[in-house]
């Protein structure tokens, strides 16, 4: 039961954050391409600081509550669960309306420590996203511990859909108009509405979680009604509990963007400092930050849809001290993260310039100079993928203090193979990408150890590496030689996406054939059952 609720909560998470990564490629791409490198620059060091705060306020409460409500699902208290969410709102409610004023106050200070002054102004239009993000986030975390990933994947799209359209249209009209043209070239100010599109998107997030809660709102009082445990915590030790739980769950999740936001001010430190201009050092930056850093956003929400579905599955497991439970969860999860991770590396790694031409073809210059950091990064977005996963399953554990600490080692390594290597001026910013590399492969070799410590559990090496990468190399080959057949076109663009399909097709009838997925598998996957009459008809199993 366990296999299949993980693997249908992944699908309905995975499916909304895919469209919710398409939805933002149609942001960011014709941003980037209308503001440039330089203008992205200052969009990058805002909405850092601004993913600093919002985790600060979102990113260990929610997990908290998704903890604490499925604990309390798992042995019948729902009166409890409802008592939990209604205290989490009050404090993240809290923790947002302080982010909101660190940025309204501080947006100037923090940029000038960034080394980045214009984006001050796209730091200050995030300050509403900062104030209902929080709210929202905790509903979702109150479903998500219901086991019930609707709410949060249904809240996702529109969320995205309106910091698309408000956020693009803002960007534009900031950009060519004369609002702030006094104090803010037009690159700045068009990060400026970029980023205000955040905050649109957040409101529309929250309308749309609020409307869900209504209509579920009969059935939850019905359930809170059939409570028959008489549990009555008192509320400090509720505050307590998801305070000890959410405070190194923040600090962990905070450290990732704290990182990017040290980046920014030690990257363009050592690029200056071995003779790069200003401005090449800022379209360099660019470049990571804004072309090969979201491309790997894309595979990066199976990853997420994972740690979302796993964390109240653990604990449920751990609570009820069932350790076949777990171990079969967490085998499966990690299974799940390399089933996916591996192809992703082995096709951005053959199609990382086509695939940055396809994306902005107005930068060509920088895309193709882009290039290298994003084969680096997808090397390691496998180990980011398992970094990701563990980080979940020792949450759920209430292990939370392990991946924090785990983490932080591999940001110091980061920090200094970054300082070493972009220091160096043929090597410059893809000395970024490989110190962000080394961090992941640190995280989660000692994120491993962790969970084999405390669960026993451990990654099925047959059905998690060996059979997926033989599936994602055979997949490797077949993508390279029909990139260069459809290259006769003469057109990138039809052969870059013509390669993908195809690398999806072969990849997953290798999978199949290597038995990399049974067929119970896949009919516990959302529309799953449609897969399998295809595969009957092919007679692939």
């Amino acid at each position: 039961m366990s296999k299949k609720s993980l693997v249908t909560s992944t699908a309905v998470l995975a499916a909304a954050g895919l469209i919710v990564k398409i939805l933002g490629a149609f942001f960011r791409i014709p941003l980037t391409n209308w503001i440039g490198a330089v203008g992205m620059a200052n969009y990058a060091p805002a909405y850092a600081i601004y993913s600093v705060l919002l985790v600060i306020s979102t990113a260990g409460l929610p997990v908290a509550t998704s903890k604490m409500v499925s604990e309390r699902y798992a042995v019948g208290q729902f009166r409890e669960a409802d008592r939990v969410f209604r205290i989490s709102k009050i404090l993240m409610t809290t923790l947002g309306l302080m982010g909101a004023i660190v940025v309204i106050f501080g947006a100037g200070t923090i940029a000038e420590m960034v080394h980045v002054p214009g984006s001050a102004l796209a730091m200050q239009a995030t300050a509403p996203a900062l104030l209902v993000v929080p709210l929202m986030s905790a509903y979702r975390g109150y479903f998500q511990g219901q086991q019930n990933m609707n709410p949060t994947a249904v809240s996702q799209i529109m969320e995205q859909l309106f910091r698309v359209g408000i956020g693009l249209s803002l960007g534009y009209l900031m950009m060519n108009g004369s609002l702030f043209a006094d104090q803010y070239d037009s690159g700045a100010r068009g990060a400026a509405g970029g980023c205000f599109g955040a905050s649109a998107g957040a409101l529309a997030g929250l309308a749309t979680v609020l409307v869900i809660f209504a209509l579920n709102k009969k059935f939850i009082r019905a359930r809170i009604r059939s409570d028959k445990t008489g549990v009555h915590e008192v509320s400090g030790k509720i505050i307590k509990t998801l305070i000890i739980i959410a405070i190194p769950i923040t600090i962990g999740a905070a450290l990732l963007p704290l990182m990017n936001a040290i980046d920014a001010s030690v990257v363009m430190y050592r690029l200056q400092a071995t003779g790069w201009e200003t401005k090449a050092a800022e379209d360099l930056y660019g470049q990571l930050t804004s072309m090969a850093d979201p491309i790997i956003g894309f595979p990066q929400v199976f990853m997420q849809a994972i740690i979302v579905s796993i964390v109240p599955m653990v604990s449920a497991a751990n609570r009820l001290n069932d350790l076949r439970e777990l171990r079969n969860t967490i085998s499966l999860g990690l299974r799940m993260t390399t089933l996916i991770a591996l192809p992703c590396t082995i096709g951005l790694l053959i199609l990382a310039k086509p695939t940055l031409l396809l994306l902005y073809p107005f930068q060509v210059e920088s895309a193709i100079s882009a290039t290298p950091c994003l084969r680096v990064l997808s090397i390691g977005f496998v180990f980011l993928g398992l970094v990701t996963t563990m980080t979940g399953v020792l949450q759920g554990m209430t292990k939370q203090n392990w991946p924090v600490v785990n983490l932080a080692i591999g940001i110091a390594v980061k920090i200094i193979v970054t300082w070493a290597l972009v220091g160096i001026h043929d090597i410059n910013i893809v000395g970024a990408a490989i110190g962000t590399l080394c961090a992941y492969l640190t995280a989660a070799t000692l994120d491993y150890i962790c969970v084999v410590r405390f669960s026993g559990a451990r990654i099925p090496v047959k059905a998690a590496i060996v059979k997926p990468l033989t599936s994602s190399l055979v997949m490797g080959v077949f993508v390279f030689a029909s990139y260069k057949l459809f290259m006769l076109t003469g057109h990138n663009s039809i052969a870059t996406l013509l390669a993908i399909c195809v690398g999806a097709v072969v990849y997953g009838i290798m999978i199949i054939k290597t038995k990399g997925i049974n067929r119970d598998e896949m009919l516990g996957i959302k529309f799953g059952s449609k897969l399998v009459v295809i595969c009957d008809k092919l007679r692939l199993w």
